[in-house]
């Protein structure tokens, strides 16, 4: 796990060994090796026809690999000016040509995109408690089955038992929380009410 901390590496599929240069900006920690070898073994390596979001993209390193596994569309959404700039040097160095690059903070964009995604990535500054909002804001953006990965400081519980979020797998590497929910946005069954 000896990289030049000044960049990370595809790990598998069409950009598999190509480097990708990260932008130092305090706070950015690209997702490390081990941990996403473990979420796309999760997610089942490939995500041919999937559409994903990178809603905290920083360094790309989702996004790129979820490119490189033939997503159809990768949007990352980016609000650090610097880091933006490494993101579209990085996209048009490896001709990522799935990955849409959208300069915006991450509530602003899910407030004004009407896209729904199946696979999400959201892996926000530790420090800022972004993720109760954003999840709620997140669900209208969210295909049936979407499955969400969150990465945080400690283990994430985007709703109460009995509702539409499905924890499917979880782990921990170092001060990293990482998880992955399935949401069920068809799924009436469990509501209370209905008899």
């Amino acid at each position: 796990m000896h990289s030049n901390k000044g960049e990370i590496r595809i790990i598998a599929g069409e950009y598999r060994g190509r480097r990708i240069k990260v932008a130092s900006r305090p706070g950015l920690r690209p997702t490390p090796d081990r941990v996403r070898e473990t979420l796309f073994n999760w997610l089942g390596q490939w995500l041919d026809g999937l559409s994903c979001l990178d809603l905290f993209a920083g360094s790309g390193a989702l996004g790129f690999e979820a490119a490189s596994r033939s997503a159809a569309r990768v949007v990352m959404v980016e609000s650090d000016r610097a880091a933006f700039s490494a993101l579209e040097a990085a996209r048009d160095r490896i001709g990522a040509r799935a990955v849409e690059l959208v300069r915006s903070d991450a509530n602003e964009y899910l407030a004004h995109s009407r896209d729904r995604f199946d696979v999400v990535f959201l892996d926000p500054p530790f420090r800022q408690n972004a993720l109760p909002a954003v999840l709620e804001r997140l669900v209208p953006r969210l295909a049936d089955k979407a499955r969400v990965y969150i990465e945080s400081a400690a283990p994430a519980a985007p709703a109460a038992p009995g509702e539409r979020w499905r924890e499917l797998k979880r782990g921990r590497a170092g001060q990293v929380s990482y998880q992955l929910f399935e949401w069920r946005g068809d799924d009436q069954g469990s509501l209370p009410g209905h008899v």
